[in-house]
């Protein structure tokens, strides 16, 4: 098991004070059987009100209003967790039950009515450019099975496209990322998000956090890759930026339909024009690695902790 203490940092700047409308963050980590929150603290510079909710799709949502003016908005969050190694129980990726699963995928009549709506093109106007893009890969790497063309499409992404960080807000479309091989993180996750979808794969865009030497020096930023969902599988997790399969280095905040589902942290102001004077993003993991004596027993779990403002 390991322990990460997690302090995530966002500052914005501005010429001029000014109002602040509504922000919506996505900070606090989704939580499973391998994952446990222990604690989490939020606050706002000017202080705000959190008004805490879980979406659609189980993020864990804080609605933030801040009532004082100002030239300058700074958001951190700080977490503890604790994160469980790979479960010998789990169902592998590519094992007896994910490697059967052929195309087109049949997903039993149950989950049809969510499975649709990870199934949606987000960009179906550059459906035809993507479609025969996966089809180039697959022709030049037969895929078996489903789960073997994933693997297929997420080497294809990491070896073709060329890692550019943006500060930019917003992602750029497939056919962008297609044409100029670079793009961010962010980037190559929608792609690949989209090019699933086109073979009737459901996927979905996962936000979070990449444990990295820059993120141990307190100079890490927040990542972004995708999960496949595979009948018997459950969702599975795939990193194009590094060409891998997502581990216990990936810490996700948010997973969503669309990718502006879990942007980390949204919202507007009003102000003078010109007014906005850049961004600054830090993010800080520290990790343990526990023993045996030092882990929580099952009944030593605590309750999820409270969030302080």
């Amino acid at each position: 098991m390991t322990r990460f203490r997690i302090v995530h940092r966002t500052e914005y700047r501005y010429a001029a004070p000014v109002k602040f409308g509504l922000h919506r963050l996505v900070l606090r980590p989704r939580e499973g059987h391998r994952t446990t929150v222990l604690q989490h603290h939020l606050a706002l510079q000017p202080k705000a009100r959190f008004f805490w909710m879980n979406d659609l799709y189980g993020n864990h949502v804080a609605l933030a209003e801040i009532e004082e003016e100002s030239d300058r908005l700074e958001i951190v969050s700080e977490v503890k967790m604790d994160v469980v190694d790979a479960l010998s129980d789990e169902a592998p990726m590519e094992g007896s039950r994910c490697s059967v699963v052929a195309l087109p995928v049949a997903y039993p009549l149950i989950e049809t009515a969510v499975v649709d709506g990870y199934l949606k093109l987000s960009y179906p106007d550059e459906s035809e450019v993507v479609r025969s893009w996966v089809n180039e890969v697959l022709r030049r790497s037969p895929a078996a099975s489903a789960m073997g063309a994933v693997v297929q499409i997420n080497q294809a992404i990491h070896s073709g496209t060329g890692y550019r960080r943006r500060e930019e807000a917003g992602v750029q479309s497939p056919t962008q990322t297609l044409s100029l091989r670079t793009g961010s993180c962010r980037d190559m996750a929608t792609l690949m998000m989209e090019a699933c979808r086109t073979l009737g794969i459901a996927a979905r865009f996962t936000s979070g956090y990449l444990d990295t030497r820059a993120s141990t020096a307190g100079h890490g930023a927040t990542h972004a890759w995708i999960e496949v969902y595979l009948p018997d599988c459950g969702w599975c997790g795939f990193d194009p930026t590094l060409g891998e399969q997502v581990s216990n280095k990936h810490i996700a905040l948010g997973a969503s339909a669309h990718p502006r589902g879990v942007m980390p942290v949204s919202g507007i102001f009003s102000g003078p024009p010109g007014s906005y004077a850049g961004m600054k993003v830090s993010v800080l993991i520290q990790r343990e690695e526990l023993g045996a004596a030092q882990e929580l027993r099952p009944s030593e779990v605590p309750a999820p902790a409270g969030i302080v403002s």
